[in-house]
């Protein structure tokens, strides 16, 4: 199955999705966190970077409860800034 190539929208959305868990990690390491959620640190690097701007809504739950955050808080941040 081919995926279709992402658009800039979703590409923005995913390094702000990343930018806003990065940040909510603060000073706790990658691999504490990832391992909190269920994750590899290396999924947790690729979405903090950008590089998996769509990742599944299960493992974006899960960091979101790791970290404390509310996925409307997520979400809500996450939306396209309005042009």
């Amino acid at each position: 199955m081919v995926r279709n190539p992402l658009t800039p929208e979703e590409r923005e959305r995913g390094e702000r999705l990343g930018r806003l868990l990065r940040e909510a990690r603060g000073d706790r390491s990658m691999a504490e966190i990832a391992a909190a959620a269920g994750i590899s640190a290396e999924t947790l690097r690729k979405i903090e970077t950008g590089r998996a701007p769509t990742p599944a809504f299960f493992t974006v739950a899960a960091l979101a409860h790791v970290l404390g955050l509310s996925m409307d808080t997520l979400a809500g941040q996450c939306v396209p800034a309005p042009v």
